[in-house]
């Protein structure tokens, strides 16, 4: 998702997080779009340090609580810093679609036992839409299967 402006940026933020989220489990609200964007912006930062510049006029405790919420969501990683958190994002504007996209089929996923069926609908539903997208699917398995293979090698 490419954003020119903050004005934008929680607009498509809403009308993302109003449609592919809600499948993943995910809504963000303005004032979480809000402050997301200014994490996004600054990289990392704390409840101080966002309200110090007087851009966000709140209480301490909803700044707070909205970035815990976002922790929450999976949006934002945090690290002890003293008393506080620092609070930095797990990904970029951009890469928001695949951060809800993957977390909305893991979620699907472990809401059941673990079964092929799961993964017989997700064929199904791919062959119904496209069949040339079943074999993207299997070259993306394959890529994804070396990629495991390498890795589990590296620790051995």
């Amino acid at each position: 998702m490419v954003v020119t402006s903050s004005r934008h940026l929680v607009s498509g933020m809403n009308k993302l997080f109003d449609s592919e989220a809600n499948l993943a489990g995910l809504r963000l609200g303005p004032l979480e779009c809000r402050i997301l964007e200014e994490v996004w912006s600054r990289r990392s930062l704390t409840v101080r340090e966002l309200l110090a510049d007087g851009k966000i006029q709140l209480a301490y405790t909803t700044v707070m609580t909205t970035l815990d919420r976002l922790f929450k969501k999976g949006l934002l990683d945090r690290t002890e810093e003293g008393k506080a958190f620092r609070y930095s994002p797990r990904c970029s504007p951009a890469e928001v679609p695949r951060f809800v996209a993957v977390t909305g089929m893991q979620r699907w996923i472990e809401s059941t036992r673990p079964s092929s069926l799961l993964l017989s609908y997700f064929v199904e539903a791919i062959s119904c839409h496209d069949a040339r997208l079943l074999d993207e699917l299997k070259v993306l398995v394959n890529q994804k299967r070396s990629e495991l293979k390498k890795r589990k090698e590296k620790q051995i």
